[in-house]
This record gives structure tokens, C-alpha cells and sequence, in this order.
């Protein structure tokens, strides 16, 4: 029987690229969207196409209600990326309350939920891969998004807390954190060619990456290749993070 992959936030971008590679290595997928289930069946489709297995499950992970929901409907679920993400653009001093639970529920808050909900049957069966996706910002913060970069330097906390807590039941726990991506998120501000220039000088290698640069360490730290990989914080930058 396949093990079993969910992937949050997989209709678009990063996690669509991710849900898409786990289904080659072999995994059948569950693809989440919050709630465009056009776009989260179009990945469905790509994978089915291919000869992968996939379904869809839709839940808003901001509202912790849905997310509570969403949790007790899951079944065994032998991989969780946790890759959902709400990002506001925002001077620190105009962020308002709404806006701060926002992010936090869903880039923080949900994870910890969905970690809650699978990681009993991981223990049972002495095998689990839990990766969040967490961001550059962990190191280098956005002015505009503090936010953003405080709920991902939680979530990459909690993995390396857990990772000592899962180890000894065969249950690897580790984040990814990419670096400048070209995906929907960034295509607006990225169309201003002197900002583009800005974030490119940025950038050592650069470039800017794409989202399947982020899946092949996704698929190793998933795979039994990666069973020695837990606690760990993987930037894909393109060495955005050390300079």
C-alpha cells in the first residue's frame, strides 16, 4: 500500500511543485487549497495524469475552527508538509490585530494542529516525515512583513523542538526555507524592474529560484535517504541567507 503525503497549501506555487514530486516518488497525495478547488484540481489532474494518485481537501487554515475540522477528518497520513501560508505586506506600526491572527493561525497555529492530528499514527507505525516550509525572512526579515518572518521563526522552532521529542519513533521533523521563489505571491512585485533589480543584487547566485528548487529537498528529506536528516533548517536561498 502507497504512503500516504498531505501537502498544505498545494494548489499553486510551492507546495503544487512539492505535491507533484511526492506523487513521482511514489506517494499518493492529498492536495489542499484553501478554497480554489479548480486550481487544486488541476494539480490533482497533473498528478493522475502521470499515473500518481491524488485528492483534494479544502480548508481555510486561518479560521482554527475549519482547521480543527479538517484535522479530525484525516486519516493515516504517513508525510505532512506543512506549506500553507498567509504573507500581508504591511509597515509594522499599521498591522492590525486581524491581520497579525491571520498569519499566525495559519503559518503557526494550524501546523501545530495538523502535527497534533498525524503524529499518533506516525508513532504507531515507527515511520513519519514532518516538514514545514518556512522562509529566508527566519534570517532575514522584510521591513514589511514582521509578521510573516516572527510565525515562520516559531514554526522552525517548534521543528526543532519535536524533532527531539518524534526521534525515537522513527519520525524525522525538519524545514525547508526557500529564499526569493517565482511564484504568483511575488509576480506583482516582481514586474517593477528597480525593485527586481534591488532583490536580485540580493540574491549571491544571482537569481531568482523556481518552485521545483524547493521540491527535490522536500522529496529527499521525505524519503528514506533522508531517515539520518531530522532537526534541521535547509535554506534554499541561492545564499540569500548568509550574506
Amino acid at each position: 500500500m502507497k504512503k500516504v503525503a498531505l501537502v498544505t497549501g498545494s494548489s499553486r506555487g510551492i507546495g503544487r511543485a512539492i505535491a507533484i514530486r511526492l506523487a513521482k516518488d511514489g506517494y499518493r497525495v492529498i492536495v489542499h487549497g484553501a478554497g480554489n478547488v479548480d486550481k487544486a484540481n488541476e494539480v490533482k489532474d497533473i498528478i493522475t495524469s502521470n499515473g500518481g494518485e491524488a485528492e483534494v481537501i479544502t480548508a481555510d487554515l486561518c479560521d482554527l475552527k475549519a482547521t480543527k475540522d479538517f484535522c479530525s477528518k484525516l486519516k493515516t497520513i504517513d508525510v505532512l508538509v506543512l506549506n500553507a501560508s498567509v504573507q500581508i505586506r504591511r509597515p509594522w506600526n499599521e498591522i492590525s490585530v486581524e491581520e497579525c491572527y491571520s498569519q499566525l493561525n495559519c503559518n503557526f497555529v494550524s501546523s501545530m494542529l495538523l502535527i497534533q492530528a498525524v503524529a499518533e499514527n506516525m508513532k504507531k507505525n515507527k515511520w513519519g516525515r514532518i516538514v514545514t516550509v518556512g522562509s529566508v525572512q527566519e534570517a532575514k526579515p522584510h521591513p514589511d512583513m514582521l509578521v510573516y518572518s516572527a510565525s515562520k521563526a516559531a514554526q522552525t522552532n517548534m521543528v526543532t523542538s519535536l524533532s527531539l521529542q518524534l526521534a525515537k519513533d522513527g519520525i524525522t521533523v525538519n524545514n525547508v526555507a526557500p529564499g526569493v521563489i517565482y511564484t504568483d505571491r511575488n509576480i506583482e512585485a516582481l514586474s517593477d524592474p528597480v525593485y527586481a533589480k534591488k532583490v536580485t543584487d540580493s540574491i549571491p547566485v544571482g537569481f531568482y529560484g523556481e518552485p521545483d528548487d524547493c521540491a527535490g529537498i522536500v522529496s529527499l528529506l521525505c524519503s528514506e535517504e533522508g531517515r539520518y536528516i531530522t532537526g534541521q533548517s535547509i535554506y534554499v536561498d541561492g545564499g540569500k541567507s548568509v550574506q
